[in-house]
This record gives structure tokens, C-alpha cells and sequence, in this order.
């Protein structure tokens, strides 16, 4: 079985914990990794510019993935399941995950020790809308900038002093053994995470009844659920990745459900939010609850908000 991955730190991490996790469920399976270089990596040459959304926005993380699945040269793709777009190409299925891992937010910085003890003026670097959005909503006084690059170049890029703090999703760091660099975290209440942040997801061709076989040996159905109906509410409200949308699905119990939804103009003035509890035991149940708070969000958002922004 062949996996492809982008080449950066932490996908290479992702890839091979799901490597060992198909070889401790299947003994003497096959695997290899191969490299994939896509068109959203960062280089040097990019500066602090931010993904087209003409050319894919952060779809750009997985696109040259998705044509090697689709050559087949791969058999499977790997992803942060926060950058696949919305809707996949109709010959490719993304229905596998991996145990989620912490979807909150982390605040780092060697200048204080939480967003809120920041100094007026000082700077917040990244590549977020989102975070851009609700750090401005919560302090309006700070400067918010484009960073882009892997999680070790901001983590450079802050200690050369460009940015005063970075906003990083906390599961990234913790895979990275980086949870030293966490200065505080942002939970849910104050920084609603991206959609599906802290999940990797698996991407296959539709027909290949193979692969299918071996993932769900695999599959977190309870991490599936809770991406099931992150990702339906987020295909209602049909956002861009410049339109700053958050969702958490939260589980109160084995059988129940908190799914949280927001929508912020980018400057951070506005932030409508939307949310319903639910008793959810399938996958169905979990992208009817998507659907049903995507509505509710969709109704109370102007829907200027919801198209490109810049």
C-alpha cells in the first residue's frame, strides 16, 4: 500500500502514525511513504502572501495528493483533514479517519503567556482567517499579519522577531513534541478551532474495495462523526478558506453531541454564531446535525460573508 504525503515536518510525523497504526491492526501489511510536493508548501520566495482562492486556497494542500491518487500512483492520501476542501473531486472518497487529537487552539510566545496579556500594539502572526478574525474580535487593539511556512519557520520566523506571538493548531505541536512552546491554550469558548482541526483523514479512490477494506480496520468512528457533521455544516454554508468559519463538534457523552458553528467577517466586528445538542449514534445522524446547524448559521450570516474575500 502506497501513502502520499506532503514532505514537511509534521505530515511526515501524520503519515507514519498512520503506518504504524495499519501495521499494529495488520501484520505483515506492505506500506510505503512517498513524498508528494503540493502546490500549497511554502517557500521562501512566497513571503508572508497568502494561498490564491482562484487557484484552490487551501485546496492547494492537496491537490498534486489527489492527482497522484487519481494517476494511481498512490493508493492512499493523507491529510490534515482542516485543509481538504469541502467538496472532493466525485472519483475520490474521504470517509477514514484516525483518533482525533486535541482541536484547540495553542497561543505561543516568549512575550507573555496568553493572548490576553499581550501589550497593545503587539503583533500575532498567521495564516488563518479565522484566528485572524477572532483575535481581532476579542482584542481589536493588536496587529494581526500574514506568516506562513511550516510550524518550525514560524516558530523561527517569531524568534527573529517578525511576530510577538504565533496562533498554531495545539494537535500540530503536540505530534511534533513542541508542546514546550505553548505558552497557553485557547480553548473552544474563546477560539472556536477550524473544521476538523486535529483530524487525519484518509483519502481513497471510490472504487478501490481494497484499500476501503484495510482502512476500516483503522476508522474512529467517533473521531468519523464528529467529522461527518463538521464538515456537512461547513458544505451549507459553502465558505471559502478567506471566509473565517469555525466549528466544534463536542461529544457530552457516548451518544451526544454539541455541535458549535461560527462565522465572522474578517476584520473580526461581526461574529454570528450557531449551535444545536443531538443525540447522534451514526454518521448520519452527525451530518444531519452539519446540515441543520449550517442552516441556522447560514440564515443569521449576510451572505456577502460567505464568498471570496480578497
Amino acid at each position: 500500500m502506497k501513502i502520499g504525503t506532503r514532505g514537511s515536518k509534521l505530515a511526515l510525523i501524520q503519515a507514519q502514525q498512520l503506518v504504524d497504526t495499519l501495521k499494529a491492526k495488520n501484520p505483515g501489511i506492505d506500506v510505503e511513504i512517498v513524498i508528494i510536493r503540493t502546490s500549497g508548501d511554502w517557500k521562501p520566495s512566497d513571503g508572508e502572501t497568502l494561498l490564491s482562492e482562484a487557484a484552490g486556497g487551501k485546496g492547494l494542500f492537496a491537490k498534486e495528493i489527489e492527482m497522484a491518487l487519481l494517476d494511481r500512483r498512490i493508493d492512499v492520501g493523507v491529510h490534515s483533514l482542516k485543509d481538504v476542501p469541502t467538496f472532493l473531486t466525485p472519483q475520490l472518497s474521504l470517509t477514514h479517519v484516525l483518533k482525533g487529537k486535541d482541536p484547540r487552539d495553542a497561543f505561543v510566545s516568549d512575550k507573555a503567556g496568553s493572548l490576553d496579556e499581550l501589550p497593545a500594539g503587539s503583533v500575532v502572526g498567521t495564516s488563518s482567517m479565522r484566528r485572524k478574525a477572532i483575535v481581532l474580535s476579542r482584542r481589536p487593539d493588536l496587529q494581526v499579519v500574514p506568516l506562513r511556512g511550516n510550524v518550525d519557520t514560524r516558530l523561527q520566523k517569531m524568534r527573529d522577531g517578525q511576530v510577538d506571538a504565533l496562533i498554531l493548531a495545539a494537535a500540530g505541536l503536540q505530534r511534533m513534541n513542541l508542546e514546550h512552546e505553548i505558552a497557553s491554550y485557547l480553548e473552544p469558548e474563546a477560539m472556536l478551532p477550524a473544521v476538523c482541526q486535529g483530524i487525519i483523514g484518509m483519502e481513497i479512490r471510490v472504487n478501490d474495495r481494497d484499500s476501503a477494506e484495510i482502512l476500516d480496520t483503522i476508522h474512529d468512528y467517533t473521531t468519523g462523526m464528529r467529522a461527518s457533521a463538521e464538515r456537512s455544516m461547513l458544505a451549507v454554508l459553502d465558505g471559502s478558506c478567506r471566509t473565517p468559519i469555525g466549528s466544534y463538534g463536542q461529544w457530552l457523552d457516548d451518544t451526544t453531541m454539541r455541535l458549535r458553528g461560527l462565522v465572522a467577517s474578517p476584520n473580526g466586528i461581526e461574529v454570528y454564531h450557531a449551535e444545536e445538542t443531538a443525540t447522534v449514534k451514526t454518521e448520519e445522524d452527525a451530518y444531519a446535525l452539519g446540515l441543520r446547524v449550517g442552516k441556522l448559521l447560514k440564515q443569521k450570516t449576510p451572505q456577502d460573508y460567505l464568498q471570496v474575500h480578497g
